[in-house]
């Protein structure tokens, strides 16, 4: 009877399909050969249906394509029920063409394991966010204080699980879960109900599309549950949310102190969408489907976050009906949560940028004034300043030294000969020495191994000229130190020019206020936006070089097979931990004002941002040169100035629609209908201004909302691109009251006397404008390249 009501069910549905289903499913389906992972897409849920009627009704759809009910059933590999329409299932190409010809099918996205990676505490104050104390009183004034902590904010980390036994995810003295929380904690291997507490109050973990393409997982290389064996996911949780730990170090006393989360009383609810790849070992990286995200994001608004933190993204940049955080996220600013993402770790080639939509929060990676000195003092008593946090060290003296291309194996290509690769070295030459090796092909700590294997007693890793001065500080299973190019150079020269070149590295320490910072990293990724080019992204930049921040104990320092090492706090570069600083600056002001939208929240972050470093001169890159808003966006963030903004740009699910609709992207609502004519896509109000190729005059027209204090006035400064002219009308706005709008227009074009045929095409020239109330500065961006 059971078996006869569910085919009746089926039966019924069926009959009031659309039409173009009904076509559909007349037609026989295509063979099972090639089958794969698709996602259909198809918007938001309209009305109000139980979760059985979403799941027949997705049914339906591959019933239309399927020879049979059994092939629709076993095929199916998620449905999406709770803000998100849709589902992932098998399906072969001509089957996925035919769903994808259907009226209310938004999209139809392949699932391919190459899309999508993991963007790989003294951070929080060099930001300016601490407890300052004035005798015994601690400052009013403290966003920390503000903001009671983040507390009962809650942040959902897409990442790659947890390791809860953490100290930063105690949850001593930490009140009752929020009542909004209506998540759960899901058991797996080694971790059961036990493993959630008041601070971490809910873990899951999505697999079904990993599993679909790989196979079971291998149990030795990941937990089947949401704990952590890679280190990644505690990592960035502890960077959003870590409680306050003293006494904190990384490998026996580096970055000693105190560690702890930008919102250390917020919630955290971990989703683990991430997982090792087979046949690749613990250090060969993780992988993350978007199946996997989806039903990640959407179980995540259904259980009530208040920010989510995605280090994860796209290799290269994809349109967003293709890109499955794209869609997630669009769906969580409807229901007004913050979504913050890495920018990636692609640079410093331009256009590399990934999660470009306009209502994700998109970050960069730069520095932090910390440094891990590791001198390296050559035999013609030059010392030169390197860094590294090998607890390993040298007898003092001096050791020969050769560059790696002195000692490699004889089938060594010339190209590569420098650069320490697996194999490549020979120990007769190698052994006793301190080897220099160059980067590029290999991972650095692969190649300090290299230099191990060999008999090396030591290595120094030069950097190339792309990587300037940014040094990562790798965990080395041998004595080591890092070095920046120009001083790689100069070791070279000096090994060229001895007779016997000799070298001793000095043991590491912790160095504070060394260097100017920020400087951006080289590897964070850039614009221009080639999804939207009239959208500046990245938005902002927050620390992302040698974070220090909790660990998986299931994972070594380095994650290399031959290191055993356990540590419970470990240094990490990448802008996946970029991407937790600000998404940790959000929940604390979400707790201050729980009204703003994500939007508005995004604007305070962007208007707030600082363009000097703490020499008081313009941020870099890496090589020293002056950095631009494709490398920072609107600068380096300020969490105590964002909670005061003065002003905010304000913008609604609606005006994200307009946007695709103007911008020639397909629309990600299949219920919102595009008007004959759509506002520009320069216009959706965003807290920066991108015009790509200016042929004439444009104009864009902004809304202000005040956030701050009633009867104020506020005067535009601009500081236009080179050979552009920028005008701001009305260049005065008054407000008399909270929450009140007002707009102008911004009218952007070539500088009288110049020509487009005397400015190189398609090169951004960069500019600002401000609006100042003699209190607030509230800042924008400007990029426009000439048609």
């Amino acid at each position: 009877m059971e078996n006869l009501l569910h085919r009746l069910s089926f039966f019924l549905l069926i009959l009031l399909l659309p039409p173009s289903l009904l076509q559909a499913s007349s037609s026989s389906s295509s063979p099972s050969h090639h089958k794969q992972v698709y996602i259909v897409y198809f918007g938001e849920h309209s009305g109000v249906r139980t979760f059985q009627e979403i799941e027949a009704s997705h049914h339906s759809y591959l019933l239309s394509v399927k020879e049979t009910e059994e092939d629709a059933r076993t095929s199916l590999v998620y449905s999406y029920k709770n803000s998100i329409n849709g589902f992932a299932a098998f399906l072969t190409p001509h089957e996925a063409d035919r769903l994808s010809e259907m009226e209310e099918v938004v999209s139809v996205i392949r699932s391919d394991p190459r899309k999508y990676s993991m963007h790989t505490t003294r951070s929080w104050e060099f930001a300016g966010l601490r407890e300052t104390t004035t005798g015994k009183n601690l400052e009013k004034e403290d966003l920390l204080i503000k903001s009671r902590y983040g507390k009962d904010v809650i942040v959902g980390m897409l990442d790659n699980g947890v390791w809860p036994e953490s100290r930063s995810f105690n949850d001593e003295r930490m009140g009752p879960i929020p009542h909004s929380w209506k998540g759960v904690c899901q058991f797996g291997d080694s971790f059961n109900s036990s493993h959630c507490n008041r601070k971490i109050i809910g873990a899951r973990y999505y697999i079904k599309g990993y599993e679909a393409y790989y196979g079971p997982l291998n149990r030795t290389l990941d937990y089947l549950s949401p704990r952590d064996m890679d280190g990644h996911g505690t990592h960035t949780s502890s960077t959003v949310g870590g409680r306050r730990v003293n006494s904190v170090s990384a490998l026996g006393g580096f970055a000693s102190g105190t560690a702890s989360g930008g919102a250390p009383l917020a919630r955290l609810a971990i989703y683990k969408v991430c997982w090792a790849i087979p046949g690749q070992g613990k250090e060969g990286g993780n992988t993350c489907f978007e199946e996997d995200m989806l039903a990640a994001i959407d179980d995540a608004i259904a259980d009530g976050v208040d920010v989510l933190s995605i280090s994860i993204g796209t290799r290269v940049p994809v349109g967003y009906d293709e890109d499955g955080i794209a869609i997630g996220a669009l769906h969580a600013i409807k229901k007004n949560i913050v979504v913050a993402c890495s920018a990636g770790n692609s640079g410093p080639a331009p256009s590399t940028l990934s999660n470009p939509a306009p209502w994700i929060i998109t970050i960069g990676a730069s520095s932090v004034d910390r440094k891990f000195s590791a001198p390296v003092v050559l035999g013609n008593g030059v010392k030169i300043m390197g860094q590294t946090v090998t607890p390993y060290k040298l007898e003092k003296k001096l050791y020969p030294l050769v560059y790696a291309a002195q000692v490699t194996n004889s089938d060594v290509p010339n190209n590569i000969s420098g650069q320490c690769l697996p194999g490549s070295l020979s120990p007769e030459k190698a052994k006793g020495k301190i080897v220099l090796c160059l980067r590029g092909n290999g991972t650095r700590v692969g190649k300090g191994m290299e230099v191990k294997r060999a008999g090396g007693i030591g290595f120094i890793l030069g950097n190339s000229k792309a990587n300037g001065d940014e040094l990562a500080a790798d965990a080395h299973l041998l004595p080591a130190t890092a070095v920046n190019y120009g001083d790689a150079l100069k070791i070279l020269n000096y090994i060229e020019s001895a007779k016997a070149p000799k070298a001793h590295i000095e043991r590491a320490k912790t160095v504070l206020g060394a260097q100017p910072a920020p400087f951006m990293a080289a590897f964070s990724s850039r614009g221009p936006n080639t999804i939207s080019p009239d959208i500046l992204k990245p938005d902002i930049t927050a620390p992302g070089l040698n974070i220090l921040a909790a660990w998986s104990e299931a994972s070594s320092p380095t994650k290399m097979a031959e290191d055993h090492r356990v540590v419970k706090y470990n240094i990490l570069s990448g802008t996946s931990m970029s991407c937790p600083h600000v998404a940790a600056a959000s929940a604390l002001l979400k707790a201050i004002h729980p009204s703003w939208s994500s939007a508005a929240i995004r604007s305070a972050l962007i208007t707030s941002a600082g363009l000097n470093n703490n020499e008081h001169n313009l941020i870099t890159d890496a090589s020293g040169n002056s950095a631009d808003p494709f490398q920072f966006g609107s600068g380096h963030f300020r969490p105590t100035k964002a909670a005061d903004p003065g002003l905010v740009y304000d913008a609604s699910y609606k005006d994200y629609l307009l946007f695709l609709c103007s911008s020639g992207s397909k629309s990600l609502d299949s219920s919102f209908k595009c008007p004959k004519n759509s506002p520009s896509p320069v216009n959706l109000n965003y807290p920066s201004l991108a015009i790509p190729k200016l042929n004439g005059s444009v104009s864009a027209i902004r809304t202000v909302t005040n956030v701050g204090g009633s009867n104020s006035v506020y005067f535009v400064s601009v500081k236009p691109p080179p050979g552009i002219s920028v005008k701001v009308s009305p260049p005065i706005l008054f407000f008399n009251r909270a929450g009140q709008k007002k707009s102008f227009t911004i009218t952007v074009k070539l500088d009288n006397g110049i020509t487009a045929d005397s400015i190189e095409k398609d090169k951004y020239a960069f500019g600002w404008y401000t609006w100042s109330d003699g209190i607030h500065n509230v800042r924008s961006p400007m990029a426009v390249s000439v048609a």
